[in-house]
């Protein structure tokens, strides 16, 4: 019961703590004391499990206030307060007036004193619960890098005292950036882990829920219905992704009638809205990339030359390792492997990204390079975290005939759950 409540209610319980204290750092340690307490205490599961945490919590915080010294101008703003942390009424209908905490908690995680890099990885660490070791993934980074950004960006929140709060309209738009990239990049953390594993599909859907939420917040921001219909658009594919063994099954491979069709009507709409309002920003040119993918009838169909330009307008928008790697893709697909790999020789910086060595090895498989394939393939493997991906990869180079002594451990991976 402690880890259920952790984990379905741990934004809100930090958002109410961070509210009365203050200070990141004080709420996160005293809601992981909270939980150490009740796994000692709880002989019964109580009545209201999250309004037991709440109290601990804040008791434990008071209580390290009381002990520190520097703690007592912060203990005589706070000591007013009530002995029970009030939760937000959610039953009003007005999403101001309902201060949603996972929004509240990513807007402030998103204020402007905080570089842009600090504020995504906080929001991750804060909102979704992911390790500084997974964010760390995401950014291609060094974990204590990480560690240290984290640290900076909390005492950065607490000694410029930015309150929990979703921001007037006025301020919206400068903190639109941020929060557009944190709920893009909580999608990309459950659309890429492991089948079958919790955060699969709950973080799918709450980036989604998210996303919907920023979007009613401004409905005239082109850029946040594109980030809405590019989730849709990459969601409605979830059910096709994986086989009945776990196993990855390559967009060609789909088969398309699992495809989502309501999830992806429902984005069309919202990307012809967004693209009403004149040229498109990159979550809209994101958008556009998998609407093209989502109406083609078969793979064979599919319009690599348009997906190529598409991509290429993205790079000029946000470019980065990661969108020359997908251009690069593109325009093998459309002009050929020859041509893709020439670009993706040039890339620099991804040389710990498990998807660029798998494309680069799949493209020299179609050039019939297979010695310089095979090696691409294993390093791929080498960098892989999941077991699907280590399991594709693994078969690929199997599909090579390797020799024995230089192919994975395939009975191994598959053993693994997926």
């Amino acid at each position: 019961m402690v880890e259920r409540v952790y984990r379905e209610d741990r934004a809100r319980m930090l958002a109410a703590l961070i509210r009365v204290l203050g200070d990141f750092e004080l709420a996160e340690d005293a809601l992981q004391e909270a939980c150490a307490l009740a796994l000692r205490k709880w002989a019964a599961v109580p009545d209201d499990p999250m309004a037991w945490l709440l109290t601990a919590a804040r008791n434990s915080a008071f209580d390290r206030l009381r002990r520190a010294r520097v703690g007592r101008e912060k203990l005589a703003a706070v000591g007013a307060e009530p002995e029970v942390v009030a939760m937000p009424d959610f039953a009003d209908r007005r999403l101001l007036e309902v201060g949603d905490e996972r929004l509240s908690l990513i807007f402030t995680c998103c204020h402007p004193a905080l570089a842009e890099p600090a504020r995504v990885a906080l929001t991750l660490q804060a909102v979704v619960g992911l390790t500084a070791g997974q964010i760390a993934r995401t950014f291609l980074i060094g974990e204590a890098t990480l560690a240290q950004r984290l640290v900076r960006a909390k005492r950065k929140i607490r000694d410029a005292g930015i309150t929990l709060e979703v921001p007037p309209d006025h301020l919206l738009p400068e903190r639109l950036a941020g929060v557009l990239a944190v709920v893009y990049l909580i999608f990309t953390q459950g659309y890429t882990a492991a089948a079958g594993s919790p955060e699969h599909a709950a973080l799918r859907q709450e980036a989604i829920r998210l996303g919907k939420l920023v979007a009613t917040l401004m409905p005239d921001e082109p850029e946040a219905l594109g980030l809405v219909a590019v989730l849709l658009l990459h969601d409605s594919r979830a059910a096709a992704r994986y086989d009945t063994e776990g196993d990855v099954v390559l967009l060609e491979d789909q088969d398309r009638t699992r495809w989502d069709h309501t999830e992806i009507a429902e984005a069309l709409g919202l990307l012809d809205r967004a693209l009403r309002h004149g040229e498109p920003g990159p979550y809209q040119v994101q958008a556009a990339i998998a609407a093209v993918h989502a109406q083609a009838a078969s793979a064979e169909l599919t319009d690599w030359a348009a997906i190529a330009g598409l991509y290429a307008r993205l790079l000029e928008l946000t470019p980065s390792p990661v969108v020359a790697l997908n251009h690069a893709v593109a325009v093998a697909m459309a002009r050929g492997p020859a041509e893709g790999l020439t670009l993706i020789e040039r890339i620099e910086g991804l040389d710990q990204y498990h998807l660029m060595h798998a494309a680069r090895a799949d493209l020299l498989r179609r050039l019939d390079r297979r010695a310089e394939a095979a090696t691409a393939y294993r390093r791929a493997h080498e960098l892989a975290h999941t077991p699907a991906d280590r399991r594709f990869l693994a078969r690929r180079l199997l599909d090579l005939d390797c020799p024995d002594s230089d192919c994975p451990d395939t009975d191994a991976d598959a053993g693994e759950t997926p």
